[in-house]
């Protein structure tokens, strides 16, 4: 009988349980005596030994079912060297929950932080496979991530909705879309829904820029605008501060986001009516749209293929529309950012989008 473990880890999002169902059933098809773990919670699940044995009837029916049907938690990187309350070694304790039930391998699927953890434990020799899951698209050594096209589909049609409402009005409309480190997200969903305007993390906006991109707009005879604004969009002034000053103005900040504050400045400079949208946790659910679904089964089914052939220690990914194998080591600690001087953002600009830059 070989043990395979499994875990989701991190934010969820749409297609988790499409990426599951992926992998137990290519290992089911093609491997005899197999039996899946599921950790509960994610490495909290493989921390306190807290886990179930799956059955081929648990990954049927879970296609199209959003969220993960083992939970999910966030186990920062940065503490995983750090006992916990009663003094446990995190680390020993994953290591040994492992090899108490004597797994072939673990799986694991998530982001960033889930990726570093996951190099963390192949570090300490234990066998991995990954899956790059997250809504804004960042893993490095992929082209994209699970998750990301639902989320694109539903931040889309937040700001396709808002576009009735701001024309009936004659408002300016800033709907913010997750997105605290990366734009991707923001960036799709910006250009496939119409926005006028979008701000993104890796280009500091200069407000005047964004009021001149509005006027222009009314001056054309046009009622209304919309901004698709990244949650972590971030102004020119603010970016040359050092982190910890930063870190300081915006614990003071009376704003509950950066979207109400870049809508007071611009209601100060054109009096125009401001209305923010935030579609928040909206963006991480429901079924999962179905290109996510053809790419979590391929994902799944690679990964598979890894375990089959024993080649442990990476990431599943796709470069160019294939499948491929990805260096844990390459992947663990590297952000995968939107280039400013990207084609889609000079293709954007060409139309009229405007990055207030």
């Amino acid at each position: 009988m070989k043990r395979i473990g499994m875990l989701t880890s991190g934010g969820d999002c749409q297609s988790l349980n499409a990426s599951m169902r992926g992998v137990a059933k290519a290992l089911y098809e093609n491997m005899k005596d197999v039996e899946i773990i599921g950790f509960l919670e994610g490495y909290k699940g493989l921390i306190y030994n807290n886990y179930k044995v799956l059955e081929p009837k648990d990954f049927s029916g879970i296609l199209t079912e959003g969220g993960t049907i083992i939970g999910t938690s966030r186990q920062p990187f940065k503490l995983m060297r750090v006992p916990d309350e009663n003094g446990l070694d995190k680390v020993k304790a994953m290591k040994d929950t492992y090899k108490k039930l004597k797994l072939e391998c673990l799986v694991i699927l998530g982001g960033n932080g889930t990726h570093k953890t996951a190099n963390l434990l192949r570090e300490e020799g234990l066998n991995v496979v990954t899956l790059p899951k997250t809504i804004d698209n960042d893993i490095y050594g992929t082209d994209i991530t699970f998750g990301f096209q639902s989320a694109v589909n539903i931040a889309s049609n937040a700001i396709d909705c808002i576009h009735t409402t701001a024309a009936s009005h004659g408002r300016v409309f800033i709907v913010e879309v997750m997105g605290h480190k990366v734009g991707w997200l923001t960036l799709h969903a910006g250009i496939a829904s119409g926005a006028d305007i979008i701000l993104l993390p890796e280009i500091p906006y200069d407000i005047d820029k964004v009021v001149a991109a509005i006027n222009k707009r009314t001056e054309e005879g046009k009622r209304f605008s919309i901004l698709a604004v990244a949650e972590g969009a971030i102004s020119k002034e603010d970016a040359e501060l050092p982190k910890k000053k930063l870190k300081e103005k915006r614990a003071k900040s009376k704003y509950p986001s950066i979207s109400y504050e870049i809508g007071e400045r611009i209601k100060e400079k054109t009096g125009q009516e401001i209305r923010v949208t935030i579609p928040g946790h909206t963006q991480r659910g429901g079924s999962p749209c179905p290109y996510d679904r053809v790419l979590s089964t391929r994902f799944g089914a690679a990964a598979a293929k890894l375990i089959l052939n024993k080649e442990y220690g990476y990431m599943v990914g796709m470069r160019n529309g294939e499948i491929v194998k990805v260096p844990l080591e390459e992947v663990a600690g590297r952000l995968k950012v939107v280039d400013p001087n990207c084609s889609a953002i000079k293709e954007a600009k060409l139309i009229g989008i405007s990055f207030g830059d």
